[in-house]
């Protein structure tokens, strides 16, 4: 038949929308030509495809060949392609049938050998090809990540010469089932932390509610230290959670490593980072490291450092939990379900305040590298505190501080009080909800009266307040907020009461 029709797909933004690949021979002179708005590198897949098929002992049509990708309107990038195309051109020759594409789905990027190459997206494509009720033939290399799709039949390949012996019945490829082990915690622990008793109930109560935090000390107290040991005391990924948290990083530029399969994500970008390495974007949106850490830790050390158009992007995914990229020809949203810590220093030298008087710093300095950060960021900062530097009897004695995974025990069992109760996390409540079940008792709101009128907490300082003592009393198990939980929580607000 001279047109053929091969299922794939594109990636746009978080979804792997449909693409139909369609090839016609037609006589004149030969030519080869891809329309349907491909990107540079799918139009390189004219002389992939040709040496891939020649080095099979495949013929390659002298005629008039040219490959359509629908919808003409969404924009097509990668080697993804290849295959499809590859495939299109053997049925529309005849040297393929065409009856077994309809069930299938393919994508892979192709070798001149005819080798097929990893690539970038699989576990979302798999997500839609399920959906579809149609299998999924992609590179052997991507076959485990897409597998983790339960509902997908995925058949991995090795090479063209693989899939065309499966789409003829010679040898019929063998569908992936390998289903990765649950990773326990291989975060560092808390027991190596010494001291640091106030910051190390801080960082509890963020695991424990999702709070996000911010840790203000001199240099070497250990803010780094205690941010990347926050995700070994956050409770285990649910399933759904894991599968949302791969989903977005593979489609990133390195992919999602199978190892990493329910480990919550810590992502620690460097503070030369821009806007848009932070939210996502490019011609072709892709998501930024508030999305890669979906379910997981950002943490920000040397908060101060970054761009103030930097800092002020995160204002809107830390209220909403999503991330809207818009371009003049694409737009895109990506989730962005995250917990930011941040470190920074009391001044720019680092050593305000310090007991041995180092800092040389002006109160003017001192002024502008703290108004390097708006109120508005810090006001939707849930936890603000103080690390001050280790007691040298701390710092001396042997390792005796608690471990992470008796943390952890208390922070599930905190988490799973606020799915019974509410369906979801402290943080993500909303002011009806933050009204129905954080309402302080008698004292516990002559408390919070107080703190209104002596520290001016905003509206949105309230409710965040409010939330925090919610989580202070499901780690304690108690159903009523008393004044000793609002006064704690009220505590954590190191900027309001400065």
């Amino acid at each position: 038949m001279p047109v053929s029709v091969v299922h794939s797909r594109a990636l746009a933004g978080m979804e792997a929308s449909p693409v139909t690949v369609e090839a016609h021979l037609a006589n004149g002179l030969p030519s080869f030509t891809i329309v349907g708005l491909p990107e540079a590198e799918v139009k390189e897949a004219k002389d992939r495809v040709r040496a891939a098929l020649q080095n099979a002992r495949y013929e390659f049509p002298a005629r008039r060949i040219t490959v359509n990708l629908a919808p003409a309107d969404l924009p097509k990038e990668s080697g993804r392609f290849d295959l499809p195309i590859a495939l299109g051109i053997l049925a529309a020759s005849e040297q393929l049938p065409a009856e077994p594409l309809a069930g299938c789905e393919f994508a892979g990027e192709l070798g001149l050998t005819g080798e097929l190459r990893p690539i970038r997206g699989a576990l979302a494509m798999a997500l839609s090809a399920a959906r579809a009720r149609r299998a999924f033939v992609l590179p052997e290399a991507n076959a485990r990540e897409a597998a983790l799709v339960e509902e997908a039949t995925v058949y991995p390949a090795r090479s063209l010469l693989d899939v065309c012996a499966h789409l003829t019945g010679r040898a019929p490829l063998v569908r992936c089932t390998a289903r990765p082990a649950v990773n326990g915690c291989r975060h560092p622990d808390m027991l190596e932390v010494k001291g640091q008793l106030h910051a190390k109930r801080a960082l509890e109560i963020a695991a424990a509610g999702e709070h996000s935090l911010i840790m203000v000390g001199p240099p070497g107290t250990g803010k780094s230290m205690l941010a990347e040991r926050l995700p070994g005391i956050l409770p285990p990924m649910t399933r759904e959670e894991a599968l949302a948290a791969a989903a977005v990083q593979s489609l990133g530029s390195a992919g999602f490593d199978i190892a990493n399969w329910s480990r919550r994500p810590f992502r620690a970008p460097h503070h030369t980072a821009s806007a848009v390495a932070l939210v996502g974007g490019g011609s072709q949106p892709r998501p930024g490291e508030i999305s890669m850490a979906q379910h997981g830790v950002l943490f920000l050390d040397e908060l101060p450092e970054f761009g103030r158009q930097v800092l002020e992007v995160l204002r809107e995914p830390l209220e909403s939990a999503r991330i809207s990229v818009s371009r003049a020809a694409r737009q895109a949203e990506f989730p962005a379900e995250f917990q930011l810590v941040a470190a920074m220093n009391p001044c720019p030298c680092g050593y305000l305040g310090h007991p041995n008087g180092r800092c040389r710093c002006t109160p003017d300095q001192v002024a502008r590298y703290r108004r390097r950060i708006s109120g508005p960021l810090l006001d939707r900062i849930d936890l603000q505190i103080e690390v001050p530097d280790v007691p040298q009897e701390d710092l001396m004695r042997g390792v005796a501080g608690e471990a992470s995974e008796a943390i952890r025990t208390r922070v599930a069992a905190a988490r799973a009080r606020q799915l019974k109760r509410q369906g979801r996390p402290n943080t993500r409540l909303s002011t009806r909800e933050v009204d129905r079940h954080c309402a302080p008792d008698a004292h516990g709101a002559t408390v919070l009266k107080q703190a209104i009128s002596q520290l001016g907490l905003s509206a949105r300082g309230y409710h965040r307040v409010l939330k925090v003592a919610r989580t202070i009393a499901d780690l304690a198990g108690a159903r009523a907020l008393s004044a000793t939980h609002v006064a704690e929580a009220i505590q954590y607000r190191r900027f309001d009461r400065a």
